[in-house]
């Protein structure tokens, strides 16, 4: 066999690499519990911080409906009961940090964009090994019209619950519900409520796509193709729903009737949380369908809106294309007068104003904008060794060392430069600098390193004449450092 039909045989394979996001989609968790032990405001060892970023994202998921999510204090208090289970002897404020604390790094607090990243690496067709970057986010901050921020998981986060990475929706979905459907008739209730809830991740999941490209309708109506790819999404998700409808009734059906035919007390309430779960699905896929059917008028509305706008008054700049890169490619001395001209055309004549209050708390919340999954490869780092960062030799140390060894006699700063001279000119510029910093010692400092001697400097009034260094001429000598003794010594 030849060595390329190797390569496109078993090492490009598009599963590892969806393997590989999937994998990367977890490590923020696992993260989680290896940072859990540098919290210094409790000891959080004993908190399973993955289990609980499952169970948060979790939470928002059930929380979200087509139009908003899940608010952040709902969500700290649903997480508090869990989280108390695994620490039943800690306070409720510790609990409600935690839970904080989760949703803070599930959000990804303090990045600028929000989100994460990971670096995975794949074979291309021409069997070399390239590294990509793969950007994920699992939970977002959204904006609601009335100015509050909620909380959406994103797909990443919907398929680390479910366990896997670019599913295709609608065969997932069949599969879940023909899987409830078994485990239900066989009384498995307990493994039939884990299937009803993954059947539930992936209504919301199908809910999201089309909510996006709605979205990106709104912005711009030749982002979406209404021509063929929009009515075939809405003609199989109508039919998706009709069919979902029929199913679910017929479970809910069989559930209800577990319920009220069953005596023993645990199986009656693992059929009662099932009819809980199947029956806010069928509510999600009533308001889905209702979001399918307006689908046409708000790409009509859209359409007629953007189209009948107008042009704009005034044609905007490409400052990338027009400006940027044809000024990159000029030598310094033809880009400068370009640049400055227009710089000057675009700071106005007059300094902005400072905003007010109002609108910049707007600016400071707003969310981040939508990156792209992918960036391109992640260029390798040339690393440059690194320099010597020492001026002085441990020689010049070892020679100004004797020189300010003054135990006994005070001697003038300009005596010591002389004398330094004649071995070194360096040596002479250490010793100015450390009379420069004997001027005032911190003696704490040389207590707390236990240091038996220091160096003193004072200033009498003599001038320093010197053909390199100015200022004061400054008695230098060396002060023993004495402790007190413990108590009972001499």
């Amino acid at each position: 066999m030849r060595e390329p039909d190797l390569i496109s045989g078993s090492l490009v394979d598009e599963g590892l690499a969806r393997r590989l996001k999937a994998l990367a989609c977890t490590a923020p968790l696992h993260d989680l519990d290896a940072r859990k032990a540098k919290l210094d405001w409790a000891d959080a060892t004993v908190y399973q911080m993955a289990e609980i970023a499952l169970h948060t994202i979790d939470q928002v998921t059930i929380a979200m409906d087509f139009d908003t999510g899940a608010d952040h204090e709902d969500v700290v208090r649903r997480l508090q009961p869990f989280i108390a289970a695994q620490a039943p002897g800690r306070g409720t404020a510790e609990h409600q940090r935690v839970a904080r604390w989760v949703l803070d790094n599930l959000i990804n607090v303090g990045t600028a964009d929000r989100g994460f990243r990971r670096v995975y690496g794949s074979v291309d067709e021409t069997g070399a090994y390239r590294r990509r970057a793969f950007d994920f986010k699992l939970l977002i901050e959204l904006a609601a019209p009335s100015g509050e921020v909620y909380l959406r998981a994103s797909d990443e986060a919907i398929n680390v619950l479910v366990g896997a990475l670019d599913t295709d929706v609608e065969s997932a979905q069949i599969a879940a519900e023909v899987k409830l459907e078994n485990l239900i008739s066989r009384g498995r209730l307990a493994d039939a409520k884990l299937a009803a809830e993954q059947a539930r991740y992936r209504t919301v999941q199908y809910g999201e796509t089309l909510r996006a490209k709605l979205d990106a309708t709104r912005r711009d109506v030749r982002a979406v193709d209404w021509v063929r790819e929009m009515p075939e999404l809405l003609d199989s998700a109508l039919s998706h729903i009709e069919a979902r409808f029929r199913a679910e009734n017929a479970i809910l059906r069989n559930i209800t009737r577990a319920r009220d035919e069953a005596e023993e007390p645990d199986h009656k309430r693992r059929a009662a949380e099932l009819v809980d779960i199947v029956s806010d699905c069928i509510s999600r896929h009533t308001q889905l369908q209702s979001r399918l059917q307006a689908a046409g008028a708000i790409f009509r509305a859209e359409q007629d809106r953007q189209q009948f706008s107008g042009p704009p008054q005034r044609a905007t700049i490409d400052l990338f294309g027009q400006l940027l890169v044809p000024a990159l490619e000029l030598p310094i001395a033809d880009a400068l007068a370009p640049v400055e001209g227009f710089f000057h055309a675009v700071a106005g004549a007059e300094v902005p104003t400072v905003p007010s209050l109002s609108s910049l708390v707007s600016m400071l919340l707003r969310p981040a904008p939508e990156r792209d999954k992918l960036v391109g490869e992640v260029p390798e780092p040339e690393l440059v060794p690194a320099e010597q960062t020492d001026y002085y030799s441990d020689e010049q140390w070892r020679r100004a060392d004797e020189l300010l060894d003054l135990p006994e006699v005070p001697r003038r700063l300009s005596g010591l430069l002389a004398e330094a001279r004649e071995t070194d000119s360096r040596v002479a510029r250490l010793v100015a600098l450390r009379a420069l910093h004997s001027y005032s010692p911190e003696i704490g400092a040389a207590v707390r390193q236990g240091d038996d001697r220091t160096l003193l400097a004072v200033d009498d009034g003599t001038p320093l004449e010197d053909e390199e260094f100015g200022g004061a001429d400054l008695l230098l000598t060396t002060a023993r450092i004495e402790r007190e003794e413990e108590e009972g010594a001499a």
